[in-house]
């Protein structure tokens, strides 16, 4: 089930990208989260692999590579992706939305917009919807930029994620870690010629 529905995935980003108008320019964007451990102790993480399109009617599909977290310490970085994302069954964390195609066209360089997106989150085998407040910048003729107006934030037990996050407490032999992880994001669009 999980392979269909991986392989589902892959094919879908295969035809958003077929139909793009914009592609996401994965080396110039991010998408970074904060993880606090021992009630006070907070700490700055990044996914490393991304990559997304904004097809011609407006739909958005962003893709994260799990595998790719970097937490600047090796070995967690191998603890989440063995304990927490589980990434040899769950390779991706997808994010999908619609947008205003006629908007984003509509927007000249130097120009920017508040948005409210309702986002569906798909991570760990579960989907959730999720509010996002954005800024769409159009930053030139064929570039936007899009970024987090406040922090999303994942609720790990949504995503069935708790296990692993008591485990990495565990093994990390901390009093605590929390369950809410604020995510922000820097994503950056290129127009298709």
């Amino acid at each position: 089930m999980r392979t269909i529905s991986i392989a589902a995935t892959a094919a879908l980003m295969l035809v958003g990208q077929a139909q793009a108008a914009w592609t996401l320019d994965g080396e110039a964007s991010t998408v970074s989260f904060v993880s606090t451990k021992a009630i006070n102790v907070a700490e700055v993480h990044r996914f490393g692999e991304l990559s997304g399109s904004v097809d011609a009617d407006g739909q958005v599909m962003v893709s994260i590579g799990l595998a790719s977290v970097d937490t600047a310490i090796e070995l967690r970085d191998q603890r989440m992706r063995e304990m927490l994302f589980q990434t040899d069954q769950f390779t991706l964390a997808t994010v999908s939305a619609k947008v205003d195609a006629a908007a984003l066209e509509g927007m000249q360089p130097g120009e920017s917009a508040r948005m409210m997106l309702e986002g569906i989150v798909s991570l760990h085998g579960e989907s959730r919807p999720i509010p996002m407040s954005v800024v769409v910048a159009r930053t030139g003729d064929n570039s936007l930029l899009v970024t987090s107006e406040k922090p999303v934030v994942v609720n790990a037990p949504e995503f069935k994620l708790a296990e692993g996050v008591e485990a990495l407490r565990e093994v990390a032999g901390l009093p605590n870690i929390s369950l809410a992880v604020p995510v922000s994001f820097v994503l950056s669009f290129s127009k298709d010629q």
